[in-house]
């Protein structure tokens, strides 16, 4: 029996099975408009062909739910295109596109050891953690006596990623990141 889901309960980043496709869930709201039913209204990317979906299901419609399986894996780099993973028992080599990947490759940190999620054999994304942390590579100098209340300036991780840092952070800092929100938390 597939395992299914409300349409209300479906979360972003979340992975669906439509028909015989997988897709994965880039944004969705729930709308309650007037005397109406309430529907969600769902933009999601389907992983194998990359193309866009936009849908609408009622609330208490039953979506089936992606059941799959995750491996520990160790990052070890991308060239542009793919990102390559490496299973730590078996040392097998896999590599997941970067559309498949989407914003989760903001976060990723050489040797880091993530779950990576598989499709029966095939991988399909991976699974980060709450936070992550990353060092600061650019930003412009901090304020002496700045308080974290303070203004706020951009800074550049080592990811490439550009996030809103308090003012009293400096390059080389280290500064732990939600990989939700892709919101500063604190120094770590």
């Amino acid at each position: 029996m597939a395992q299914t889901v409300q349409a209300k309960r479906l979360r972003k980043g979340q992975l669906i099975k439509v028909g015989n496709d997988l897709f994965r869930i880039l944004e969705l709201h729930h709308l309650t408009p007037g005397n109406l039913r309430a529907h969600v209204q769902c933009k999601m990317r389907n992983i194998r062909t990359m193309t866009l979906a936009d849908t609408k299901w009622r609330s208490e419609e039953d979506i089936e739910r992606a059941v799959l399986d995750e491996r520990e894996m160790q990052y070890l780099y991308n060239d542009g295109d793919h990102y390559y993973f490496m299973d730590t028992s078996s040392y097998e080599q896999i590599q997941i596109s970067s559309e498949a990947m989407g914003d989760a490759k903001d976060y990723l940190v050489a040797d880091a050891i993530i779950r990576v999620e598989f499709y029966g054999e095939e991988p399909v994304g991976i699974e980060l953690g709450q936070v992550v942390d990353l060092v600061v590579k650019e930003t412009t100098p901090g304020i002496k006596g700045a308080t974290a209340s303070a203004q706020v300036k951009p800074a550049t991780l080592e990811t490439g990623l550009v996030i809103n840092v308090p003012s009293f952070i400096n390059e080389g800092d280290k500064i732990r990141v939600n990989t939700e929100t892709g919101e500063y938390q604190a120094r770590a």
